[in-house]
């Protein structure tokens, strides 16, 4: 299952999920960019996202307006539906509406693998190498990895630092995914003092030892944050 958080509050541009993206609006398209792979539903908090899904012939739920984080929203949609505690759920964020179907369907074999592994605490989500330019950026998370691709640490400075003169940079992707049990396990950790620091929630769990198994992918996609971003994501994918 996909299920895409879709707040209709943005501080840096109103009403972003909504935004006409050609002739779509945003969340309508990042949700058929994905409903080839899976059942898509929207975790929305507002009767105007819900109501523009209906339009579309898009599923949506209807959340709280109160969750801190998209997470706690995909999880309180997916306690909401009637599936298994062992179903894998991805969580698309609903200002990526050229998302490629390949990063999605590779989070997706990883996560199946670790399930077929029986794995107890099931997590994981994806990164692509980046340039040392792009890893200067504090927008843009980095993540560095163990030998068995699970990540030690993600950060908005660019880590490892770079005395060598050697380093090799990954970016993080913001697509999650966990199975409903797993989901609700990471939900009900205590925040952790370093993700209030960098305001990145994943941290949560490296400080709960629990592991993120990391996909590495080839993509060109990006979340729109800003009027400008949409602006560039047009000239780039339309």
């Amino acid at each position: 299952m996909i299920i895409i958080p879709a707040r209709l509050a943005s501080s840096r541009f109103s009403q972003k999920v909504l935004a006409d993206v050609g002739g779509l609006p945003m969340v309508v398209r990042t949700a058929k960019a994905v409903e080839s792979l899976d059942r898509v539903v929207v975790a929305c908090d507002d009767e105007l996202i819900l109501q523009t899904c209906k339009e579309h012939n898009i599923e949506a739920v209807m959340t709280s307006s109160t969750h801190k984080s998209g997470t706690d929203r995909i999880n309180e949609c997916a306690q909401l539906l009637d599936i298994q505690d062992d179903e894998i759920v991805i969580n698309v964020q609903a200002d990526e509406p050229f998302i490629e179907v390949g990063v999605v369907e590779l989070l997706k074999q990883r996560l199946q693998s670790l399930k077929d592994d029986k794995a107890e605490f099931i997590m994981g989500s994806c990164f692509n190498a980046i340039n040392k330019e792009s890893a200067q950026d504090p927008n843009l998370v980095k993540v560095i990895l163990d030998a068995e691709h699970n990540a030690i640490y993600f950060s908005r400075s660019p880590i490892p630092y770079d005395r060598s003169n050697s380093a090799t940079y990954f970016g993080h992707i913001g697509i999650y995914g966990f199975t409903k049990r797993s989901l609700l396990e990471f939900c009900n950790l205590d925040d952790a003092p370093i993700e209030d620091i960098e305001k990145l929630e994943q941290l949560r769990a490296i400080y709960h030892n629990k592991k993120i198994s990391m996909v590495k992918v080839s993509s060109v996609s990006f979340g729109i944050d800003t009027k400008e971003d949409l602006a560039r994501a047009k000239k780039i994918f339309l």
